[in-house]
């Protein structure tokens, strides 16, 4: 009988939970970078095979939220947890165990949802300190499963997929077309594209308070293998701004180079021009306005996670022609 469902992938910051979910799906729907809280939406990735629908939720990492940006970000994961129906508890077993995992620890004892137990980057350690861990965590709460894996090297993936397959409801009917791969609109992907370099070439000399706004999608001669984009790198500083650029402009010369390589992928494009610009905008991220137009939503815009509303939206805009029912 067919399976459907939805699976939240939770856990602490920079644990691994993007490139998991690009594993899972089978393809890069989520940019992935070694800095803490590189997700910052909730991305909905697909998986369908002929017997079963998964469709997985990367949920921004868990933390104690400052700024409202990281009060939206936690909004996410808590409205992600309330209508799924399995989650994926994904742990760094190169970590300590320390308040950050007993807190997502308590969150997924409060939820009682059925729960995978992640135990991500075995490759980091070594085998005879796996045991405790699964020992430690099998005293904590009844785990449907517990997998030792790396998503990195693709480690007990397999397997972690046949698992959540076989956890998800009986019967359930598919949300989304067989070839639906992700909910993310293709501008929101390139900005992440672009943050991801950012992210990537800045390292530890930059905080995670930068953004990536598209500001020009000019699609209007993409018909003949061409468009033009325009994007703002957003920083908090001025000596963010300096690190951004780079020495005679080299910096943002690197970033602009290495994104408009993977946007020519991505976009499935022989040519690009990109454009990017580095503004600062002091506070960012506790401007209401700045982080809706950034895609990151408020407890006001909640998107219904019952399969019932899902599934109507899907028919009405399968409907109406729209390819995207997320749209």
């Amino acid at each position: 009988m067919p399976k459907s469902g939805l699976v939240a992938l939770i856990g602490r910051p920079n644990v691994g939970k993007s490139t998991l979910l690009n594993q899972l799906v089978g393809q890069k729907v989520a940019i992935v970078s070694n800095k803490p809280q590189t997700t910052r939406n909730r991305i909905i990735g697909v998986q369908t095979t002929e017997e079963c629908q998964m469709i997985f939720l990367d949920t921004p990492g868990i933390h104690r939220p400052g700024h409202l940006l990281n009060k939206r970000m936690m909004e996410e994961v808590y409205d992600s947890l309330r209508g799924v129906d399995l989650l994926v508890q994904v742990v760094d077993v190169s970590e300590r165990y320390g308040k950050g995992e007993k807190f997502v620890l308590n969150l997924v004892q409060k939820t009682q949802k059925p729960t995978i137990l992640a135990l991500n980057k075995i490759d980091l350690i070594s085998k005879g300190k796996i045991l405790p861990v699964l020992e430690f965590y099998n005293q904590q709460f009844e785990y449907r499963e517990m997998i030792p894996l790396s998503a990195h090297k693709g480690d007990n993936f397999e397997l972690l997929r046949e698992k959540i397959a076989e956890n998800l409801p009986e019967g359930g009917e598919w949300l989304y077309p067989s070839e639906y791969i992700t909910d993310q609109p293709e501008r929101f992907m390139v900005s992440e594209i672009i943050r991801e370099k950012v992210l990537h070439h800045t390292r530890q000399e930059l905080p995670y308070s930068t953004a990536v706004l598209v500001e020009v999608y000019d699609e209007s001669k993409r018909q003949q293998g061409f468009m033009s984009i325009t994007a703002s790198i957003i920083v908090d500083k001025g000596s963010h701004k300096k690190i951004v650029i780079g020495r005679a402009g080299q910096m943002v010369k690197i970033i602009g180079t290495e994104a408009r390589v993977d946007l020519q992928k991505f976009l499935d494009l022989p040519k690009i021009y990109l454009e990017l610009n580095v503004r600062v905008l002091s506070g960012w991220r506790d401007k209401d306005h700045l982080l809706d137009e950034l895609g990151v939503r408020s407890a006001n815009y909640t998107q219904e996670l019952s399969i019932d509303n899902r599934l109507q939206t899907t028919e009405r805009k399968m409907e109406d022609g729209s390819q995207n029912p997320e749209e």
